[in-house]
């Protein structure tokens, strides 16, 4: 068995005016994060995470934000092709142990429901996915509610 380890890392300003979406669900919060999709900081990250350890370059790479087609995408639908580009090569998830930065909202409540989205998505147990919530004790561009960002780091395997 082959393995191979990847990070990722993703960072979205927060706006008034855009759905939360993080991890795959919708959070009710008054603001939600800026980009050309939906702007899932948690999914962008594991999916660089992922297209690294596969030596597959970067999600601007294959998801440019300068097509339209990807214009408020979901990105579940990025974790989902991403999975398929990775086996194109051999490859599957192992496992995901990721943090998202926020002061707000608070993650804890949801966080089950992200694995269990992001589980069905990446074909893996549950408990192959790892994710957790962390501040920046009010310090940054997260500590004063600016943005959030997230991180990831995955090991995929083939036989």
């Amino acid at each position: 068995m082959k393995i191979r380890v990847g990070l990722g890392y993703d960072v979205h300003r927060l706006v008034p005016g855009r759905e939360l979406w993080l991890g795959g669900i919708k959070l009710d919060y008054p603001m939600g994060l800026l980009g050309h999709s939906d702007a899932d900081v948690l999914i962008h990250a594991i999916c660089d995470a992922l297209l690294g350890a596969a030596n597959m370059r970067d999600i601007g790479y294959h998801f440019p934000d300068t097509k339209a087609e990807y214009k408020d995408v979901d990105s579940k639908l990025l974790l989902s092709e991403t999975i398929e580009l990775i086996a194109t090569k051999g490859y599957r998830v192992g496992n995901v142990d990721a943090t998202i930065c926020a002061e707000k909202p608070k993650l804890n409540p949801h966080i089950s429901a992200m694995q269990q989205v992001l589980s069905k998505l990446m074909k893996v147990d549950i408990d192959d996915v790892s994710i957790k919530a962390t501040t920046t004790e009010k310090l940054g561009f997260t500590g004063r509610e600016e943005g959030l960002s997230a991180y990831a780091v995955v090991l995929i395997e083939k036989d």
